[in-house]
Parts: structure tokens; C-alpha cells; sequence
């Protein structure tokens, strides 16, 4: 059976930007109920998947939907950490390259993230080197697109912010890139896509934990 990851940090590390009532209800109920329903159905279907990476790309229908959400949010709280630092090293080459500026990502970010009709995720990848900001619909990730690597993500459901800001999205998405968006594991997600360590990967089902990205 697949684990739900505990949260890196404590429910209310990141606030004022996240609430700990909002981190607490995302959890330990949102998830919770994706990674419960994603064992019941494999269980159903007589599955033993040795990663969640796997589920994701070997399924569809309601299996896809909840072992990719499953996916997703493990690695959107890995998105964030209190007290967050600016990006450094080539990272900063990257995004300069592409983008021109931080604050020109920012403008990407928060614009592509806003503009995202309904639910779904805005990220920040990495493809043969360079950066792109795209978003994908309800449960939809990086995990089936060929050669992308995801550094960061931002959950553009609505319970991951309305208790905290309500209908303004917009707001949301600025707070978030500038308080806690987590730019060491930005960092060591960019170095495994060009090859230097290994990328996130989700807790196996024995409960041992896959090795974060590290840079080299």
C-alpha cells in the first residue's frame, strides 16, 4: 500500500501565505482520500505497482485521477518551505535564459497559473535544459510528457486556497511565489534534468522513502 507522505514541515510553517486550517484540511483529507482510493482500486484490480510514478503512467480513468493526484500533492508540499531562499547557481542561468529576469518568471507564473480556467496546476519545468511554465488540468502532470522534469508546483484547486483568499487566485499565486515557493528543490530537480542526481520520487509502498534530487 502506497503511504501518505508526511507534510516536511509543521501545519503552520508557511503562514501568514498558507494557512495551517488550509494545511491541515488539504492533508489530511484531500490527499489522504486520493492516496486511500488510489489502494483501494489497486487492491481491486489485483495491482502491486512498484512506484506511484508507474500507477500514473501505466492508468486512466478513476486510477490515473488518484494516483496522479496522489502524486501531485506529494510533490507540491515539497514545492514550498518556510522561509523559502532565492533561487542560485545555474538555475539562475536558467531562468535568466529563459525568461530574462525573476521577475519576468513571476509574471509567467502567476499569469499562466490565474488564466487556468477551472481547476488543475501551474509548474515550472525543465526540458533538455530549458525552463517553461505550463499548466495541466484537474489531475494531468509532468509524469506522461516525455523529457519533462518537473522543478516546482502550485495546486490551482480551490481548496488549496480559498480559506486563505478566498476567489483571488491571482493574490494567491503572487504570495506563494514570492513566500514560500521552494527554490533548493527547484534547484535539485533542475540538476537532475540535465543528469546530476536523481529526480523526486514518491515514497514506495513499503513505506521506504525514494531519495529527493540532489545536486552534484
Amino acid at each position: 500500500m502506497f503511504q501518505l507522505p508526511s507534510l516536511p514541515y509543521a501545519y503552520d510553517a508557511l503562514e501568514p501565505v498558507v494557512g495551517e486550517t488550509t494545511m491541515r484540511t488539504h492533508h489530511d483529507k484531500h490527499h489522504k482520500t486520493y492516496v486511500d482510493t488510489l489502494n483501494t482500486l489497486l487492491a481491486e484490480a489485483g495491482r502491486r505497482d512498484e512506484t506511484l510514478e508507474e500507477v500514473v503512467r501505466k492508468s486512466d480513468g478513476k486510477l490515473f485521477n488518484n494516483a496522479a493526484q496522489a502524486w501531485n500533492h506529494a510533490f507540491f508540499w515539497e514545492s514550498m518551505a518556510p522561509k523559502a531562499q532565492p533561487p542560485e547557481g545555474d538555475l539562475v542561468k536558467a531562468i535568466e535564459a529563459a525568461f530574462g529576469s525573476q521577475a519576468k518568471l513571476k509574471e509567467k507564473f502567476v499569469a499562466e497559473g490565474a488564466g487556468h480556467f477551472a481547476s488543475g496546476w501551474v509548474w515550472i519545468v525543465a526540458k533538455e535544459g530549458e525552463l517553461k511554465v505550463i499548466s495541466t488540468h484537474d489531475a494531468a502532470n509532468t509524469l506522461t510528457e516525455e523529457g519533462l522534469t518537473p522543478l516546482l508546483v502550485c495546486d490551482l484547486w480551490e481548496h488549496a486556497y480559498y480559506l486563505d483568499y478566498k476567489n483571488l487566485r491571482k493574490d494567491f499565486l503572487e504570495k506563494w511565489f514570492d513566500g514560500v515557493a521552494n527554490w533548493t528543490f527547484a534547484a535539485a530537480q533542475y540538476s537532475a534534468a540535465l543528469g546530476k542526481g536523481q529526480a523526486y520520487r514518491y515514497p514506495k509502498p513499503d513505506g521506504q522513502t525514494a531519495p529527493l534530487a540532489k545536486t552534484a
